[in-house]
């Protein structure tokens, strides 16, 4: 596997990244491992003012690291500035809060004083993907660094200079030996990390094929995993919905960071009502969108991440407008240069067409016509994913209703869906299963230990609930 940063405005190679040989792989193992057991008998809160120099470290240089994922997977520097603004308020998030989310939590039992403790499991390792390169480190590294677990990462082959800006900052910090280290490393090596007893589990946010691989490598060797795998959200938009309110975010909706989020709104479901102008809205959306230089500020558009994933998205469009989508906008032929992608909207999407079921990762827009609410919810869970969705209502309480019947693992309701710290992160179905972020993301690595304490003499006749 080869680590390149190249840029994808211009198809440049900026860089190229030595992969790490097994022994470097065994020191990290082992450091970490040895961290861990000191880390299991201290205090969560003794984490806390260390993961707050981390955040104030990326504040100082937020500036370096925003142009770092500029250059590097092509996202436009406003977005870049945004991605590195919330993965601080991510590390302050836990910093604040972590401690209290594993405090002790009593339990009223006849056996005694019981209470569920939260301990560490051990050394992680986590996979992660481009097209947030530091946020979709610390949403896992920093919960993960206050319960104590010291962490692994092998991020995508494509943004290795955001995996080693990251781990410098890291060090800088004065974190303790193995608290975190980036391996430029293969999926082979990966597997044999897993497979490592003393490795606990793995999380990975990737591919529906890389959550299949690293599942069922987790799964053989009895290791706990996390993954989010993406997913085709839909954005239902009912009869009453205020189309002045819709018509303020439908082009972000889809065409932030170039497409390429997993909980971008993709699947646009209307009513007979409103089609056509939802229709001319997205497109007068698109129409309007500037392609280019991604460091420019009146560029509004970015690139893909990549050459190959222009080359596989415009595949994918082919292959719908062959199998009989209409192009109601767009070009299926994409003549820009290096990985720039004009948006492209299908519409008339027939359930045997390949489209269907597919996630588009870029700015492609898919409009389905639907009599009412009842065939929009349909429509909306026939999908092999469950990650995300939007509503919009003029009734914010209906709305809700409706939100609730949507199989995702959230939906946002008459408002533009996103991430904050508090806010658990994940979905079902293809998606993937566990949650990062908020609360549930501090413990999905945590060892929820149950201990009941005795404090008066045994009475044989009722031990064990009476089972003697």
């Amino acid at each position: 596997m080869s680590y390149q940063t190249i840029n994808p405005f211009n198809d440049e190679v900026i860089q190229t990244f030595e992969n790490h040989d097994d022994d470097y792989v065994e020191q990290a193992i082992s450091e970490g491992y040895a961290l861990y057991k000191k880390w299991r008998n201290d205090p969560v809160s003794s984490r806390a003012e260390m993961l707050n120099k981390i955040a104030d470290l990326m504040e100082e240089d937020a500036e370096h690291l925003a142009k770092v994922l500029t250059v590097e997977m092509g996202k436009r520097l406003v977005e870049a500035k945004g991605e590195v603004a919330l993965s601080i308020s991510i590390a302050r998030y836990y910093a604040e809060h972590g401690a209290d989310f594993l405090k002790p939590e009593p339990i009223k039992s006849s056996m005694g004083d019981a209470q569920v403790i939260s301990r560490p499991t051990g050394v992680l390792m986590m996979v992660e993907p481009w097209n947030f390169p530091y946020y979709q480190i610390i949403r896992v590294f920093a919960p993960n660094y206050m319960a104590g677990n010291p962490m692994l990462l092998k991020h995508a082959s494509n943004t290795p200079m955001a995996a080693s800006e990251f781990e410098k900052i890291v060090q800088k910090a004065g974190v303790p030996t193995g608290t975190f280290a980036n391996l430029f490393i293969d999926y082979d090596q990966v597997n044999k990390i897993i497979a490592d007893d003393r490795v606990q589990g793995v999380a990975l946010t990737g591919s529906e094929r890389a959550g299949q691989l690293i599942a069922a490598e987790a799964g053989k060797n009895m290791k706990q995993s996390s993954l989010e795998l993406g997913g085709s959200d839909p954005f239902i938009i009912l009869d009453d919905a205020d189309l002045s309110e819709i018509e303020k975010i439908i082009g972000g909706a889809r065409l932030y960071n170039a497409g390429q989020v997993c909980t971008s709104s993709k699947r646009f479901i209307v009513t007979e009502k409103n089609y056509d102008a939802v229709l001319k809205m997205l497109k007068d959306a698109f129409s309007t969108a500037k392609l280019g230089d991604p460091m420019l500020d009146d560029t509004t558009l970015a690139p893909l991440s990549t050459t190959k994933a222009k080359k596989n998205l415009t595949k994918q469009v082919k292959e719908a407008v062959d199998a009989g989508a209409t192009l109601a906008f767009g070009s299926v032929t994409q003549n820009q240069p290096a990985a720039l992608f004009e948006p492209v909207i299908l519409t008339n999407i027939t359930k045997d067409n390949p489209a269907y079921y597919q996630e588009f990762f870029g700015p492609v827009g898919q409009i389905y016509k639907v009599k009412d609410e009842e065939e929009a919810i349909t429509l909306a869970n026939d999908s092999h994913y469950g990650l995300s969705g939007v509503v919009f209502g003029g009734s914010a309480d209906h709305a809700t209703e409706v939100a609730s019947k949507i199989e995702t693992g959230a939906v946002f309701v008459n408002s533009f869906g996103g991430t904050l710290p508090e806010l658990p992160f994940g979905g079902v179905k293809n998606s993937g299963y566990g949650r990062e972020l908020g609360r549930f993301g501090i413990e999905t690595f945590v060892n929820k230990q149950l201990i009941v304490t005795k404090k008066e003499p045994i009475d044989l006749n009722n031990a064990f609930g009476g089972f003697v």
